[in-house]
């Protein structure tokens, strides 16, 4: 794969943000599920992705969870595609990985509902770490493929939105 196949969105976010993990020296974990490894793909993609990139899952059912994670329960309430969520898996695979940041997606990409019932094009994100934060989208787009890209364009927005806050 080169990266000329990831959207080019995702690539100026993903470089942008490789640059600022590089020059901090600091690394990042992914668990994503509905962007489907896109997240990684594009963070994976910019040279040099080795002096911060530490490992990503695609837990897009509950026995990835547990198999890549070691997740054996959700916290009380907690379900997919919350925000809760979300900070859960983002700082389950930042201290399972060691790594200065987590980040999570999680959604609904479609063309259906989930099982919870949150319609196709919602997503929740969140980043945890040295500062933690969370977001939801709903695009109101009905097909998979562009919501894969906006959930993952969103999620490279909140790396790349949480670490120019922290320089300024």
């Amino acid at each position: 794969m080169s990266a000329d196949t990831i959207p080019p969105s995702l690539t100026r976010l993903a470089r942008t943000c490789a640059e600022r993990l590089i020059a901090r020296q600091e690394t990042i974990g992914i668990s994503e599920s509905s962007a489907g490894g896109l997240v990684a793909a594009a963070l994976l993609a910019v040279p040099g992705a080795s002096a911060y990139f530490l490992g990503a899952s695609v837990t897009y059912a509950r026995p990835a969870a547990r198999g890549f994670l070691g997740i054996e329960r959700l916290p009380p309430g907690v379900r997919s595609s919350t925000e809760a969520y979300a900070a859960f898996m983002a700082e389950t695979v930042r201290l399972r990985l060691g790594a200065t940041w987590g980040l999570c997606e999680t959604g609904a990409a479609g063309p259906s509902t989930n099982r919870y019932g949150d319609p196709t094009g919602h997503t929740c994100l969140a980043i945890a770490g040295p500062v933690a934060d969370t977001r939801t989208l709903r695009t109101g787009l009905g097909e998979r493929e562009p919501n894969m890209i906006a959930f993952a364009e969103a999620a490279l927005q909140l790396l790349h939105d949480t670490l120019a806050a922290k320089d300024s």
